[in-house]
């Protein structure tokens, strides 16, 4: 989706420009072009030989530098370029575009371009929290400014705080984000979502569940909204707010709640992607009153929840696209292959729990995609936000 698109990198002078050379990477990788506009303080933290030899082109870091190919280098090339990305944004630079300051190379091409700009700030945290930057950033946010808040950590400086440049892969995702929105693909297309855990009363304090939060399916739906699909989102007890765009949220707490909800919902759908984290058991009775500690241990019988995919798959048309996670410890492919085949869907998200950093609670995956007709593509571990454009990547060549 970033094939042939036309990105200006913009650097500032700040210590978190060695990620800009990674940015570069990742947009070239993805088949975009890119040119990259500097302040004169970016280059004592990059080299212009690195920012060339990644870019495969010649810098912009002069307003009437000799080596620039026009007098009038920030017109020509802003109406080149698709998009700008800053990164690393200082508070310096952020200040001038929201105060139509134009002073240098960077500056001037940023109030010359009139498509999307993408800000990703990187300061002290003492900086980023000052009114003014503060007053900026909103002043920018108004205006269709993107901006990709930065992280919370140790700082170059030595201070611990919010400040961090975000990493160049979530800058990266956002900009694709952004693409695929445009592409229409699935503008109007209506998708149910199922996200987060369910719950399995006991007794009126106590359940049977899973350590689920919600955030892959919610980052999904919030990638089908951006791409301008109308969303159903089913969602467990989680604690997460509903992503922005055209999300309708039916919460629920038990699985046969989840189960009459999707029921309901499904037959108007496009297309379904479950991701949610069904307990498989719920007790058999729940007790109306808190069950007390005693000397014997309560005997808990438990019986099968209704299988919501497998439901679905029966009741799926062949319009429609219906998908579906699977966490797997031991036999992962083999057993994804299976549920595939046996719950009839179009395709499968395998996901692992043998990667420390991926899984339940975390902000990252690692998945593997199988549709029915065999193909597999394997990721490397990602946040769950980029994991959720490779689904619905997925899900829009289907449709």
């Amino acid at each position: 989706m970033l094939q042939g698109k036309r990105i200006i990198i913009g650097i500032s002078g700040g210590i978190a420009a060695y990620k800009s050379l990674i940015l570069i990477r990742l947009f070239k990788k993805a088949g975009a072009e890119v040119r990259v506009v500097t302040t004169e303080n970016a280059l004592w933290f990059v080299t212009r030989v690195s920012l060339e030899s990644l870019s495969q082109n010649k810098i912009y870091d002069k307003v009437f530098g000799p080596e620039n190919d026009y007098t009038t280098e920030h017109i020509s090339l802003t109406d080149w370029a698709d998009c700008v990305v800053v990164a690393p944004a200082t508070a310096n630079v952020i200040g001038k575009l929201a105060n139509g300051i134009a002073d240098d190379a960077l500056s001037t091409s940023l109030i010359a371009f009139d498509k999307k700009i993408f800000i990703a700030p990187a300061m002290n945290c003492k900086m980023f929290d000052h009114f003014a930057v503060q007053r900026n950033l909103s002043f920018l946010k108004e205006n269709d400014i993107e901006i990709v808040e930065p992280a919370s950590g140790y700082l170059a400086c030595g201070y611990e705080g919010k400040g961090r440049m975000e990493e160049p892969e979530e800058i990266f995702a956002r900009v694709q984000h952004f693409f695929s929105a445009q592409d229409g693909a699935l503008k109007g297309k209506k998708v149910l979502i199922t996200a987060g855990p369910t719950h399995e009363p006991i007794d009126p304090v106590r359940f049977v569940g899973n350590y689920s939060t919600g955030k892959m399916g919610f980052a999904i739906a919030s990638e089908l909204a951006q791409r301008g699909a109308e969303v159903t989102l089913i969602a467990g007890p989680v604690s997460l707010p509903t992503p922005p765009g055209q999300i309708n949220r039916i919460d629920v707490c038990t699985a046969d709640e989840m189960f009459v909800a999707a029921s309901r919902a499904f037959p108007g759908m496009d297309a379904a992607i479950l991701t949610a984290a069904v307990a498989d058991f719920k007790p058999a009775l729940t007790a109306p009153q808190k069950i007390k500690k005693n000397d014997s241990l309560p005997e808990i019988k438990l019986v099968l929840n209704p299988d919501i995919l497998a439901s679905l798959g029966k009741a799926k048309k062949e319009s429609q696209v219906l998908a579906g996670f699977a966490l797997e410890t031991d036999n992962e492919l083999a057993n994804a292959q299976k549920k595939l085949k046996d719950k009839n869907l179009d395709f499968i998200v395998l996901n692992s729990l043998n990667d420390a950093e991926a899984g339940f609670g975390g902000d990252n995956n690692k998945v593997t995609i199988i549709d029915n007709k065999n193909h597999i593509s394997g990721f490397e571990l990602k946040s769950k936000k980029q994991v959720a454009v490779d689904v619905v990547d997925k899900l829009s060549q289907l449709l």
